[in-house]
C-alpha cells in the first residue's frame, strides 16, 4: 500500500490557522478605523505625529503664556489692540466650531448671537435703560440669554438641515440687523439707538469691574491692556470647558450627528436635542464674546455685525480645521494677523512675495524645476524692465506704494508706470485667466507658463492691488484659503478622514 502524494499547494492559497482581524464582538469597521485614516508622510508626518502626542493642556498653557507676554514685548497700543481682537476672534471661532465643526450644522446667523450679547450688555450697563448692573451679574445674564436664543433659533433644525437650515439662520441674522438698525422707534421706544447705536457703556467709562477693581477702557487714550488679560482668561476657561464637553458623551454624540444623522438616530441618540445643545453652546460663547467687545469699545453699533464678519469667522474655522479646537484657534490667529499686516503696503509686500515663494516651493520642492522657475522669473523681470525703460522712461518711473529694501529692489525689476489707464483692468483679468490656465496644463508646459504668470502677478500686485488695500486684504486671504484647501482639504489641523462612497 503506497502513500498518496500530497499535492504542492502555493503559499498564496494556504489558509493560515489564525487570520488577523478584530476580536470577537468588535465591529470590523470600527476596529480598522486607524487603517482608514490618512496621515501625512515623510519628515513632516513624523513631526506632526510627535507634536500631536504632547498633551493638549501643555499647548494651551504655552499659548496663553505667549499671548500674555505680548504687552511686555510691544509697548504699542496698536499691537496690544490687535492681540485683543485676535483673542476675541479665537473665542468666536471656538463657538462656531461647536455648531459647524462638531454638530455639522450650517449656521449663517452666528454673528447675530455675537450682536445679541453686545447689545444686551450695553442695555444693562448704560443709560439707555437707566440700568447699571455689576459685571458679575451682567455677564451671566448675557451668556444665559444667548444660550436661550440659540436654543430657540435651533428649533427649525428639528425639521430642516443643510441649505434649508442655512436659509433659516440667515433669515434670523437679517431680522437682528433690521431690529437693531430701526430699534430707535421700536413700539414707541428707543431701545437700540438705531443707526447711532448705544454709547456710554458704562456712563463712567468703567464697563468692567472685577474683584472690586474698575477697568477703564483706556489710559491717556491708549488701549488698556487689562482687557487683553480679561479676554485671554475667558478664552482659556471656554477652551477647557469645551474640551471637556467634546470628550464627554455629548461630544461623541455631536460627532456622530455630524457624520451621519440618520445612523445616530437609529442608534438611539436624541438627535433633535443634540442639535439644540450645539446651537445653545455656540450662541452662549458668541454672546460672551459680544459682552467683552461692548465693554472695551464702550458702545455698540449695527455696522459692527455685518455679513463680512461672518465670512471672516467661517474662514478662520475652515482654514484652521473644522472640528479641531486648536485648529480654529490657529486659524483665527493667522487670518486676523494677516488682515492687519495687509493694511500697510510695506508689510503687505513681504506677505505677498513670501506666500508666492512658499507656493512655488510647495509645488516643486527642491528640484530642477524650482530653480528654473525662480531663475527664469528673475531674468524675465530684468529683461522686461530694461526693454520698457529703453522705449519709454515714464513707463518705469511710477512712485509705487510703500517702502523698504524689498521695494527698492523690486523698483528695478517690476515695471511701475506713472499711470495704468485701461491696463489696470486688463492686466487684472489677464492674471486671473493665466492662473486658471495653469490648472489645465502639466509638466514642463506649466513650468514655461508659470514664469510669465509670476511676473504678471508681481506687476498686478505693485500697480493694482497695493493701490486698494482694503479689497486686497480679503482677496489675499481668499487666495491663501483656496491654496490651503487644495493642499489640505481638512484645514491646517483638521482630521483627514476617508469618506464612504
Amino acid at each position: 500500500m503506497t502513500d498518496t502524494p500530497t499535492p504542492n499547494v502555493p503559499d498564496s492559497l494556504t489558509v493560515p490557522a489564525e487570520t488577523e482581524g478584530p476580536a470577537v464582538g468588535v465591529d470590523e469597521w470600527v476596529a480598522r478605523h486607524g487603517e482608514r485614516r490618512t496621515a501625512r508622510g515623510g519628515r513632516l508626518g513624523v513631526v506632526e505625529q510627535r507634536l500631536r502626542s504632547i498633551p493638549w493642556w501643555t499647548w494651551l498653557t504655552l499659548f496663553v503664556c505667549v499671548v500674555a507676554l505680548i504687552p511686555a514685548g510691544f509697548s504699542s497700543g496698536y499691537v496690544r489692540r490687535v492681540a485683543f481682537d485676535t483673542t476675541l476672534y479665537m473665542l468666536l471661532a471656538l463657538g462656531l466650531n461647536v455648531v459647524v465643526g462638531w454638530g455639522g450644522l450650517l449656521d449663517l446667523g452666528y454673528i447675530a448671537f455675537y450682536g445679541v450679547g453686545a447689545y444686551t450688555y450695553a442695555l444693562l450697563s448704560s443709560n439707555q435703560l437707566h440700568t447699571h448692573l455689576p459685571t458679575v451679574a451682567t455677564v451671566p445674564i448675557v451668556v444665559v440669554l444667548g444660550a436661550l436664543i440659540g436654543w430657540l433659533v435651533g428649533l427649525p433644525s428639528w425639521r430642516l438641515s443643510g441649505d434649508y437650515l442655512a436659509i433659516v439662520t440667515l433669515f434670523f441674522f437679517q431680522i437682528f440687523i433690521v431690529i437693531v438698525t430701526n430699534g430707535d422707534h421700536l413700539f414707541g421706544h428707543n431701545l437700540t439707538g438705531g443707526s447711532n447705536g448705544i454709547g456710554g457703556v458704562d456712563a463712567n467709562m468703567r464697563p468692567f469691574n472685577l474683584f472690586g477693581r474698575d477697568l477703564p477702557v483706556a489710559h491717556s487714550g491708549v488701549f488698556n491692556v487689562a482687557y487683553l488679560y480679561v479676554a485671554l482668561a475667558f478664552f482659556a476657561v471656554v477652551f477647557v470647558l469645551l474640551h471637556c464637553v467634546n470628550d464627554s458623551r455629548i461630544g461623541r454624540a455631536w460627532r456622530s450627528l455630524r457624520e451621519d444623522p440618520l445612523a445616530a438616530e437609529l442608534m438611539g441618540m436624541p438627535v433633535n436635542w443634540l442639535k439644540l445643545l450645539a446651537f445653545s453652546f455656540g450662541a452662549a460663547v458668541a454672546a460672551l464674546s459680544g459682552s467683552i467687545f461692548a465693554a472695551l469699545n464702550a458702545g455698540v453699533f449695527p455696522t459692527t455685525f455685518a455679513f463680512p464678519l461672518l465670512i471672516t469667522i467661517y474662514t478662520m474655522v475652515i482654514l484652521g480645521g473644522s472640528g479641531s479646537q486648536a485648529g480654529v484657534v490657529i486659524g483665527a490667529v493667522v487670518v486676523n494677523v494677516l488682515l492687519e499686516l495687509l493694511r500697510d503696503a510695506g508689510n503687505a509686500r513681504y506677505v505677498f512675495y513670501a506666500v508666492v515663494v512658499a507656493a512655488v516651493y510647495g509645488l516643486y520642492k527642491l528640484s530642477l524645476r524650482l530653480g528654473v522657475v525662480l531663475g527664469a522669473t528673475l531674468e524675465l523681470e530684468f529683461v522686461v524692465h530694461a526693454v520698457v525703460s529703453a522705449i519709454s522712461k515714464p513707463s518705469v518711473s511710477g512712485a509705487g506704494h510703500g517702502g523698504g529694501w524689498l521695494f527698492d529692489g523690486l523698483h528695478h525689476w517690476v515695471v511701475v508706470p506713472q499711470s495704468m489707464g485701461p491696463f489696470k483692468v486688463i492686466t487684472y483679468i489677464g492674471l486671473i485667466a493665466a492662473v486658471l490656465g495653469l490648472t489645465l496644463v502639466r509638466d514642463w508646459v506649466r513650468v514655461g507658463l508659470l514664469v510669465p504668470t509670476l511676473y504678471l502677478a508681481a506687476f498686478v500686485w505693485e500697480n493694482v492691488m497695493l493701490a486698494s488695500p482694503e479689497a486686497t486684504r480679503f482677496i489675499v486671504i481668499g487666495a491663501i484659503l483656496v491654496a490651503v484647501m487644495v493642499a489640505r482639504p481638512s484645514g491646517i489641523l483638521g482630521e483627514r478622514r476617508v469618506e464612504i462612497i
